[in-house]
């Protein structure tokens, strides 16, 4: 890249390849938001073409309105690309965690095929268009496979992470309805294997589950002798409920007609953590997000015939329901995803990956990069990441450090990093620099996208000018892939984004600030969410896991800097019993991984006697945090107890 005082630039090599490169497309798309959305949904293919390409009933929204289409369709045989053009083309790469397994590659007619038996085989279950498949995998080529199954048939899926733990499976099963879970016997993770159905077992339990399909991940569908690649486990099976995934489809046709949706229609519920302690399901449709996901894939990764895109990003995350599936597929592009962790079994694996693979775009995350530089440049001497062209960061803000040791020793200070915010509700990404404009700078996220929206404002709804930091705010008209509403909690899906300001204006939850050029820096969270290793987690969810332990009368959970993980969860219980201190903290450990996952284990735990809490009872977490990161506590007369402010921090200096 070319740098121009503290901002970079692509190299005039790059821009002259770019698929976007030229800022006028900026000018145009603020114009008229709505005809440039409307342009770019016409390269897509449509049944019938929409009457209304937006329409605002405040805080409600649609678009393309009596449009129809599938998702799938345009993925596959009516792919403006030309269905002859990719259909022997390399649609999807899967790296297997054990190094002595083949990797397996699946052309994008070979892909449809697959998904075209497993539509149908749904459908001879009973899944019609509108009901809601759970689907609980590891990162196999089967959940790309289902997701597409399920969008195929207009049904729609809600994937859980597969980290995630019994009791988190159950709470989104249960608010969703689903008759059908789509899960594996097992898989590896770290060296170690997961038993996965045992998980989905407990999972099911008080739910409306009636069907389990079941993949055969750890030993071939037609092995079924122990060896040692796939070691045998043991699986809980119930007849004529648990159903092997192979078996089921062996039968089955290879074509399936895609069921026409309405642009409104729904596409997939994903949950997202929720301040209240109960996750919110995030309700994305069709056509919007078709759209978006489309071009947002193509402008911001750049995508070119001959790319190999990979996100490190779990499935169960918008991450890789957009960029690790939809996203890619739309632009007729090859991408990769890999089953295991990228440190294992030796620090280099990422980047034996790139290499093995021949990887030009590389996705990740600021927790996996600062993990990068913790490991240090000898990990990666003996790789040049010749193939890579650009770079890019998800899931929460990027220091500098972090930044530049990216670019200087993986991008060999050629590659373009494109840093992007997004969340779960907005479907796609929304605010980034484009690779082939620019500018880059390190630790800001960059400009809003064409035809994107955005404001950051004070409290009472004002601008903020360059280099104050506000709340990050979307402005009509809205993304056409941000969520159209909370499953089954229209009270919540106003509370939550559209009562802050008027309800004609989405409310992130994010601060930020612009700086003189107008680049977006995001500073962090202002509701009660941490991210963990750039993976959500509500302190309402945390909190709400450990109260269920019979001897903790109240906690309160906070979200603290880490250097590798970006922030990691500190624990504040009141516990009355008897037990000792060591033990307790231990329970409290086993509740949080029981009741949430392993994924928001804390990262320390302090008994305390009492909270400090305002005269209404409202828990002071500001004052909690500001004890631990040594900041001054403030004005403490609020308090109804500030006795307890000295008693804790005597704790937390032991």
């Amino acid at each position: 890249m070319i740098k121009k005082g503290d901002l970079y630039y692509p190299t005039e090599n790059f821009k002259k390849k770019a698929l976007i490169k030229d800022h006028s497309i900026y000018k145009k798309a603020e114009k008229d938001p709505v005809l440039f959305w409307e342009k770019l949904a016409k390269e897509l293919f449509w049944f019938k073409k929409w009457q209304k390409a937006f329409e605002h009933t405040p805080p409600y929204f649609k678009w393309f309105l009596g449009g129809k289409t599938n998702i799938t369709a345009n993925i596959f045989e009516k792919n403006k690309l030309g269905w002859g053009k990719i259909k022997e083309k390399i649609a999807l790469i899967w790296e297997p965690e054990p190094e002595t397994e083949n990797f397996k590659k699946y052309t994008y007619n070979e892909l449809l095929s697959e998904v075209n038996k497993v539509a149908n085989t749904l459908k001879r279950l009973g899944v019609k268009k509108g009901d809601v498949v759970g689907i609980y995998l590891p990162m196999i080529p089967e959940v790309i496979i289902s997701m597409l199954a399920c969008a195929r048939i207009g049904a729609i899926h809600t994937v859980v992470f597969s980290a995630f733990s019994p009791n988190a499976l159950q709470s989104r099963l249960i608010d969703s309805e689903a008759k059908i879970l789509i899960t594996a016997d097992g898989y590896y993770r770290n060296g170690q294997i997961v038993n996965l159905k045992n998980n989905a077992d407990e999972g099911i339990k008080n739910t409306k589950v009636e069907k389990v399909i079941v993949v055969k991940r750890l030993q071939p569908a037609n092995h079924f002798q122990s060896s040692s690649h796939f070691p045998e486990i043991q699986i809980n099976w119930i007849k004529d409920r648990d159903l092997w995934w192979h078996e089921l489809i062996e039968k089955e046709p290879t074509n399936c007609e895609p069921e026409i949706m309405d642009s409104e229609d729904p596409l997939f519920i994903l949950y997202t953590s929720g301040s209240t302690g109960k996750p919110k399901g995030c309700l994305h449709t069709v056509g919007g997000y078709t759209v978006q996901a489309k071009n947002t894939a193509r402008w911001i990764f750049d995508l070119q015939k001959d790319d190999i895109f990979w996100s490190t990003a779990d499935i169960g995350w918008i991450t890789g329901h957009t960029y690790s599936c939809y996203g890619p597929l739309l632009c007729g592009a090859t991408f990769l995803i890999f089953e295991g962790l990228i440190f294992y079994p030796t620090p280099d694996r990422w980047a034996k990956i790139i290499e093995k693979h021949k990887v030009t775009i590389f996705y990740t995350a600021p927790t996996a990069i600062r993990m990068f530089e913790k490991y240090g440049k000898e990990a990666i001497k003996d790789y040049n990441f010749g193939n890579l062209r650009l770079l890019g960061s998800v899931g929460e803000p990027i220091d500098e450090s972090a930044w530049f040791w990216f670019f200087e020793n993986v991008g060999k200070e050629r590659c373009p990093i494109v840093d992007t915010w997004w969340q779960t509700e907005t479907g796609g990404i929304l605010i980034t620099s484009l690779p082939g404009i620019g500018p880059f700078k390190p630790a800001f996220t960059g400009l809003s996208l064409p035809g994107i929206k955005v404001d950051i404002l004070d409290e009472k709804g004002n601008s903020c000018p360059p280099n104050q930091v506000g709340n990050l705010v979307l402005l009509p008209p809205f993304a056409p892939g941000l969520l159209r509403g909370i499953y089954k909690n229209p009270e919540k899906y106003k509370e939550t984004y559209w009562s802050q300001y008027k309800n004609s204006i989405y409310f992130t939850s994010d601060g930020a600030l612009r700086d003189e050029n107008g680049l977006i820096r995001i500073v962090g969270r202002v509701d009660d969410v941490i991210k963990v290793a750039g993976h959500r987690i509500a302190t309402g969810e945390m909190e709400a896991a450990i109260n269920l332990h019979p001897e903790i009368t109240e906690s309160a959970v906070i979200g603290v800097p880490d250097e590798i993980k970006g922030e990691m969860p500190i624990v504040f219980a009141i516990y009355k019993g008897e037990k000792g201190s060591e033990e307790i903290k231990n329970e409290i450990v086993s509740q949080i991984k029981n009741q949430i996952g392993p994924i928001a284990l804390p990262k320390e735990v302090y008994i305390v006697e009492d909270l400090p809490k305002t005269r209404s009872g409202k828990i002071m977490r500001r004052i909690l945090k500001r004890l631990l990161i040594g900041e001054d506590l403030g004005d403490l007369s609020t308090l109804a107890n500030p006795e307890i402010v000295e008693k804790i921090k005597k704790i937390i200096l032991k």
